[in-house]
């Protein structure tokens, strides 16, 4: 079990220091850690005295029987009580991609599972969702993967999420269409169990959370508030008041409104009238929604006509004791991305403060970053999401210094295919990540600084 203790400082260190960055941006991804070293297997440059195992690709057979299923996305690491490490995975995937399914025939539901545990098996258990969840059970002293099995299944494109500290993994449908209704909608967050045992859990969706476009989320232990984003360009940031803490069955959704500028647009399209800039402190509060289950996919368009600002792609969301971080993955002028903290006041009632702290151009090193984790020194890793794809033909894992320097410390060796769930293991020793379009989850490790 993860206690608040391991938590905050696991998800707090990349940050500290992180004021520093915004005042003295580096110009350019010198790397500290040296030049990265071309991989012969071709999949993942790394730097002299690294190394990496592929714990699991798209397509081999788990230990309960099915298939790694394809587009591995968001993904944490919590550990368990006999020193292992377990690993929720999430997949991104529709139902228009059956070739990437876990089962051997994806348009039907195998006989050997309950339906009572496929959130949506489709009619006549025919055509099943395949997004979903798996585990993977990691044993740190060996560096070897000891078990992989489907945690969840019937969802629809599970994307990102956030670690929870009582060991559980909050997944986020992020789906296309939020009209389509099979018998059963989507677009809503599960929870899942970082269990080390084999077996399906029964999904059970968080319809307090709302209807939405999820992309992933951050807890504040101290106060129990949830905090979400949104992938859509013209997305909100959200959060749940729990009615009771970390119980989140039944509460409030809100959004957030810039308190002096209603309806503000914080997406920096235009370079001639942005808003805000860096470094900015803005003072912001939170507006209640209505309908939040929202069968016409317009929760953020109705929020945005009672004063919420708009955000453009909020993905990757963490929680620190300095702040909550927040990546918008195609923000700015020339749609590279944004990162904003967001300071609570530690009361519900009370304003909180906003601030763009990271802004990329075409001369930064940072380009559409998507998710993001704490490393053991305080630095903070980012996971490219290369939106324009003709851009480079690498995607990069990017290393931001508490000094404000931005290394490069990993090239994905074939293709730009994004980078996805990185984190650490609770030990620092080992950072887990996924290549998605490759379909592979990989183990990193070496003298981390």
């Amino acid at each position: 079990m993860q206690t608040r203790r391991n938590f905050l400082t696991t998800s707090s260190l990349a940050f500290l220091g992180l004021q520093k960055l915004l005042a003295n941006p580096s110009p350019s991804p010198t790397s500290k850690f040296g030049d990265l070293i071309p991989d012969p297997q071709r999949i993942i440059d790394l730097p002299k005295d690294f190394s990496y195992r592929v714990l699991s690709k798209h397509g081999s057979t788990m230990d309960d029987g099915f298939k790694v299923p394809g587009k591995p996305d968001g993904m944490g690491a919590f550990p368990t009580a006999d020193g292992k490490v377990v690993l929720v995975r999430n997949h991104e995937l529709s139902l228009k991609m059956q070739d990437q399914g876990p089962f051997s025939n994806n348009k039907k539901l195998p006989e050997n599972i309950d339906p009572a545990l496929c959130f949506d098996p489709g009619p006549e258990l025919r055509n099943p969702l395949i997004g979903g969840t798996t585990n993977i059970v990691f044993d740190p002293k060996t560096g070897q993967k000891t078990s992989e099995f489907l945690s969840l299944i019937g969802t629809d494109r599970n994307c990102a999420g956030g670690p929870m500290p009582w060991g559980s993994w909050i997944t986020c449908e992020e789906s296309e269409d939020l009209t389509i209704d099979r018998g059963k909608l989507h677009g809503w967050c599960f929870e899942v169990k970082a269990s080390p045992e084999i077996g399906l859990q029964k999904p059970v969706p968080l319809r307090a959370l709302g209807r939405f476009r999820h992309e992933a989320v951050a807890l504040d232990p101290a106060t129990g508030i949830l905090y979400l984003t949104e992938d859509r360009t013209d997305g909100l940031l959200y959060r749940f008041l729990p009615e009771k803490k970390n119980d989140f069955s039944s509460g409030r959704l809100q959004a957030l409104i810039v308190a002096e500028k209603t309806k503000a647009d914080l997406r920096n399209y235009s370079p001639n009238d942005a808003f805000p800039k860096i470094g900015d402190k803005i003072s912001v509060s939170w507006i209640d929604l209505e309908d939040t289950h929202a069968p016409n996919d317009d929760l953020r368009l109705r929020g945005h006509q009672a004063g919420a600002a708009l955000f453009a792609r909020g993905e990757g969301i963490h929680f620190t004791e300095s702040g909550i971080f927040i990546a918008c993955t195609d923000g700015g002028p020339d749609r590279y991305g944004q990162i904003f903290r967001l300071t609570p006041s530690g009361s519900p009632d009370k304003n909180d403060t906003l601030e763009l702290f990271i802004q990329g151009d075409k001369n930064s090193p940072l380009i559409n970053g998507d998710n993001l984790c704490p490393s053991p020194s305080g630095a903070l890793v980012v996971c490219e999401d290369l939106i324009d794809e003709t851009f480079a033909d690498r995607t990069h894992l990017r290393w931001i210094d508490p000094d404000g320097s931005i290394s490069t410390f990993a090239r994905n060796s074939k293709n730009n295919s994004e980078f996805a769930g990185s984190c650490f293991s609770p030990d620092g020793k080992w950072l887990f990540v996924n290549l998605q379009g490759r379909g592979l989850t990989l183990a990193i490790t070496g003298p981390w600084l």
